[in-house]
């Protein structure tokens, strides 16, 4: 005589390494949302970014082949030394307290540190800057209708492929600016660093560039800086900068060599 099997339900077990991560994530947000340099960053951020939109927008509104979506993204050539500065500082603030001895000892797996850490960072910055941009699009919208300017909501080239593509380079310069302080573990260096790589060097670079024959090279180095990738990826232009691909491609490149290195001095070095 033979009995029926009965089908046994299978449980999926989840992996410890996953747990650890999303308390990680959990982790690293509490200590980004408590400081208040966090906030006061992002609100520095809102008021620049609206209060140029509106000036641009009063200003070059009537100005022949001017598109709305510039007056909004245009800002983010200012903002995003805020973007780097709080990425710095969400991390050299540990140093400087001495917390990332207990970070390291919650989690003895480094580069999960670095990981939690990094998503939390740019997934904050990109979505205020994302909330930013949009709040900047809906105020100077009137300003452009008062002209009979439509800002061209119906084709996303110019409206919200530009305001994406903004969003995503603020997060980019966090994580630049993130990368810097493992590195240096300053805040003071750090910020210098990335306030050098993304606002110093491109000045140089336009000065270089412009003196004549044989420095050309300098202007095809300028236009893969963050800085000048970044406008290329927001407002393409057939005259100037780097194609969008290319340009995408050049922040993801800044983004991994900024990560790798912090990966490699972080398990190197001592906390």
């Amino acid at each position: 005589m033979t009995t029926a099997t009965l089908p046994q339900r299978t449980t999926h077990a989840i992996s410890p390494y996953r747990l650890t991560f999303v308390r990680l994530l959990r982790s690293e947000w509490i200590k980004l949302s408590t400081l208040r340099s966090t906030w006061w960053a992002i609100g520095i951020t809102a008021v620049l970014t609206i209060g140029i939109a509106l000036l641009v927008a009063g200003s070059l509104a009537e100005v022949p082949g001017f598109e709305p979506v510039q007056a909004v993204v245009t800002p983010f050539q200012f903002t995003m030394l805020l973007a780097g500065i709080l990425g710095a500082i969400a991390i050299t603030g540990e140093y400087s307290t001495g917390m990332i001895r207990s970070t390291l000892a919650a989690e003895p797996v480094r580069g999960a540190v670095l990981a939690s850490k990094a998503v939390v960072v740019a997934v904050v910055m990109f979505v205020s800057s994302l909330v930013i941009f949009f709040a900047a699009a809906v105020i100077v919208t009137p300003i452009f209708a008062g002209r009979d300017i439509p800002f061209g909501w119906d084709d996303p080239a110019t409206s919200t492929l530009p305001i994406l593509a903004a969003s995503i380079s603020m997060a980019v310069f966090a994580l630049i600016g993130l990368a810097f302080g493992f590195l240096i573990r300053s805040g003071a260096g750090a910020i210098a660093a990335t306030v050098g790589l993304l606002f110093v060097l491109p000045l140089i670079a336009g000065i270089f560039g412009g003196v004549g024959e044989g420095w050309e090279w300098i202007i095809d180095v300028a236009n893969h800086l963050p800085m000048s990738a970044a406008q290329s990826a927001v407002l393409p232009q057939d005259d100037w900068g780097i194609p969008v691909a290319e340009a995408y491609a050049t922040l993801a490149a800044w983004v991994a060599a900024g990560m790798l290195g912090a990966w490699a001095v972080l398990r190197t070095r001592d906390a």
